[in-house]
């Protein structure tokens, strides 16, 4: 099938691994955490629990090894505390990132960004990248009661940039983004992360593209045509 970006009013992004380069991030945040508290999960462990909201990925670890002394808000609290500083330190935009919002402007797209990261982080990853002015929506699943793979928060998006799911595209690279989006009845593009594991799943997605770079390419091609 075929990219027609005419297709759609607008392009919703997810954020971690699609934005920012920050899957590699979460797991220096998180092993040096868990290490803090004993627990001698490592990056490879985290693999598992890659798409899902903050609080449930520690609900997940907690349940396996039932640390003392701490509570898992606390822990959930260190991490986020960690993230912010690393980016912070090492936050930048993927390649094709700044290019491909530039271009759904000028081609009056509507542009919205629905993550399973807390609203902190949305705001510091927005303002590290110096691209806040380019959604005119962003949402965080800490306000939804269910994180991805439950299609809310794209559902939410959908509803506050007043636009049909049919007409939205979305923009993942995780497994539980992408059966969230398709949940939504929304279309999807899979950048995948470089640093998962091959996941032959991900072939769920309607697109599929090396790098944001390769995807505005193509579009801008087709859109000239």
């Amino acid at each position: 099938m075929k990219l027609d970006l005419n297709q759609f009013d607008a392009v919703i992004f997810d954020m971690d691994g699609v934005l920012i380069d920050s899957e590699p991030l979460w797991k220096i945040a998180m092993e040096e955490v868990f290490h803090s508290i004993g627990s001698a999960l490592t990056k490879q462990d985290f693999q598992k629990t890659v798409g899902l909201r903050l609080d449930e990925v520690i609900r997940f670890w907690h349940q396996h090894e039932g640390w003392k002394n701490v509570s898992p808000r606390e822990v959930e609290m260190l991490i986020v505390e960690r993230m912010i500083e690393l980016i912070k330190q090492n936050g930048a935009p993927l390649e094709g990132v700044i290019e491909m919002l530039h271009f759904l402007q000028s081609q009056n797209k509507k542009i919205g960004l629905a993550t399973s990261s807390y609203r902190v982080l949305i705001d510091t990853i927005l303002d590290v990248l110096g691209i806040a002015s380019f959604f005119d929506f962003t949402h965080s699943a800490e306000d939804e009661i269910f994180g991805k793979p439950h299609p809310v928060v794209y559902l939410s998006v959908a509803e506050q940039l007043n636009v049909q799911s049919l007409k939205c595209l979305v923009i993942e690279d995780s497994l539980n983004g992408i059966i969230s989006a398709k949940a939504a009845r929304m279309h999807v593009v899979c950048i995948p992360e470089k640093t998962h594991h091959p996941e032959p799943k991900l072939i769920l997605a309607d697109f599929h593209f090396e790098t944001m770079a390769e995807m505005l390419e193509i579009i801008k091609t087709d859109t000239e045509q």
